[in-house]
């Protein structure tokens, strides 16, 4: 990805926190800071598909992550690990992109079929120049997420891949009948084919993936997705592989071939991640200051904005938005942790990564109607995990972030609903954009739409100042609340994290500050906080 620009804020922090600054999602007004949602203005749904994960063959993601193999003393199932796939159960994950990233432009499919012990092995160049064995395969990623209660996306190989191999690839996937590719799958233990709804055209096909030129990837876009068949009744969103950050041209380039939304693809993909220093020297994910505080949550807001910026584009070519945007890389990116190899990518996470993710997700659900999937990087032990895991102990740890996925998991095919912040004071103005000290996004479900008792809405509320609790109205319109539970999320410091020995350090709570009031509830935040608020509407 192309390194970020140097970091700018305007003046020192915390002083800076009542400079002004425009472009911000909240609004400036006398009295106390609230938070006004419209109860009875469902939007977008919010597709569960927004809190979609990822995992590489990248460090030890897949080995020593998802993958012990059988011979392991740590439970699994067929060598996948059974405490990684119940935390992950639990979040209701609902799609998992595999093998890449760009280890997906140098796979081949076939040499991870068949008996383990006959594999050929190969090297994974870009991710610590180490020899793979090809040991976790398509078999194996497929009982994964057929264990995990997911949906596969899969990116196929344009880089160093034919035609023929994506197509034959997608058939022994997902053809039911004795064709050639489905008969090798039954000689490969599988009889039924498998479901994979989402299927990826390439990955960063402007860098790792073949450092193409945009009208050069979209003529092989064209035809790689041509040969992406539906087999019988399954059906595939094809995914181009779309822009790095702001390569608006790129975006340009794909919507400029599909006018009115029509295209061998069905969606595009966006990648961005969040750092704060250049790319060579991106900053500690435990040792920051208050000023680099500031600067990644600015710059996590960086990601609504390309959102939007990417959207409008597609609106040109395609107002009726049969094509989605798909942001499948999203997250932070630290320096690894000291005496890690550089080329894995482990990094610690702390209440910063999940202010981050709490950030995103309120972006994630203002755009639901063009943006309709996006992948976390990675989910186990890479970049902003969900979960670690200790290779010494075999200890499991949830991350901070976990928990905010958790926390937010009702939000997944909700509607959104229109919500806006209110403060007393003018927001900052840091790394050149504007930075309120209140995110807040909020979406209803029907209980007839959603098989529960009676409708309910839940409101996502980040209170990103680093050392000031806020007193917080929830201005509640348009229906009747007839009850409420909110948990909180936070730690000792900004910087707090899970540990093998403290993996509690941050961990949801009960919020107890909670009370009622005659325009709806009443609330105390703790700084560097994340809460949610669920309410039981009334008929």
């Amino acid at each position: 990805m192309t390194p970020p620009h140097a970091p700018r804020l305007t003046r020192d922090l915390p002083a800076a926190l009542g400079s002004p600054a425009t472009g911000s999602t909240a609004r400036t007004a006398d009295g106390p800071a609230r938070v006004v949602v419209d109860l009875d203005l469902p939007g977008p749904t919010i597709s569960r598909h927004l809190y979609g994960h990822f995992a590489e063959h990248l460090g030890r993601c897949i080995y020593g992550g998802f993958f012990v193999g059988e011979d392991s003393e740590i439970p699994h199932v067929g060598g996948i690990r059974a405490d990684v796939v119940e935390a992950l159960r639990a979040l209701r994950i609902p799609n998992l992109r595999w093998p890449g990233g760009c280890f997906a432009d140098e796979y081949h499919w076939r040499d991870g079929i068949g008996p383990r012990e006959q594999r050929p092995r190969m090297v994974n160049s870009h991710w610590g120049d180490v020899v793979e064995d090809n040991s976790f395969g398509t078999h194996e990623f497929m009982d994964l997420v057929e264990m995990l209660g997911a949906e596969a996306y899969i990116s196929g190989n344009v880089g160093s891949g034919t035609v023929a191999e994506m197509s034959e690839w997608v058939e022994y996937l997902t053809r039911a009948d004795d064709s050639p590719m489905a008969a090798l799958r039954r000689s490969n233990g599988r009889d039924e084919p498998w479901r994979v709804p989402f299927f990826g055209i390439g990955n960063e096909s402007w860098g790792c993936g073949g450092n193409l030129r945009a009208e050069d990837y979209v003529g092989l876009a064209r035809r790689y997705s041509t040969f992406v068949r539906d087999h019988g009744e399954h059906r595939i969103t094809r995914i181009a592989a779309g822009a790095n950050v702001d390569d608006f041209a790129w975006t340009e380039a794909l919507m400029r071939s599909a006018p009115d939304g029509r295209a061998p693809w069905q969606a595009i993909s966006l990648h961005n991640y969040t750092m704060t220093g250049p790319w060579e020297a991106k900053g500690s994910a435990t040792e920051f200051s208050e000023r680099e505080w500031y600067l990644a949550l600015s710059r996590a807001l960086r990601t609504e904005e390309l959102v939007a910026r990417h959207a409008h584009i597609m609106d040109q070519h395609d107002p009726a938005q049969r094509i989605a945007l798909v942001l499948d890389e999203w997250g932070t990116w630290w320096d690894v942790e000291p005496g890690t190899d550089p080329g894995f990518l482990h990094q610690q996470n702390t209440v910063r990564d999940a202010l981050v993710a709490a950030l995103h997700f309120d972006g994630f659900h203002r755009h639901a109607d063009r943006l309709r999937m996006a992948n976390i990087a990675q989910t186990v032990n890479v970049l902003q995990a969900m979960v670690l895991t200790d290779p010494a102990t075999g200890a499991l740890v949830l991350t901070p972030s976990y928990h905010v996925f958790a926390m937010n998991a009702d939000h997944q095919d909700a509607s959104a609903l229109a919500t806006h912040v209110v403060l007393p004071e003018a927001p900052a103005e840091v790394d050149g954009r504007a930075l309120p000290l209140m995110s807040a996004s909020a979406s209803v479900r029907t209980g007839e739409r959603h098989e529960q008792a009676g409708d309910s809405a839940l409101i996502s509320l980040t209170n990103l100042s680093a050392d000031t609790p806020r007193t917080l109205l929830l201005d509640l319109r348009g229906r009747r609340v007839v009850g409420h539970r909110a948990e909180v999320l936070t730690g000792e410091s900004t910087a707090a994290h899970n540990t093998p020995e403290h993996p509690r350090a941050v961990a949801p709570a009960a919020l107890t500050t909670v009370r009622e009031h005659e325009r709806g509830l009443e609330l105390e935040l703790p700084p560097h906080s994340f809460a949610t608020v669920a309410l039981q509407l009334a008929d």
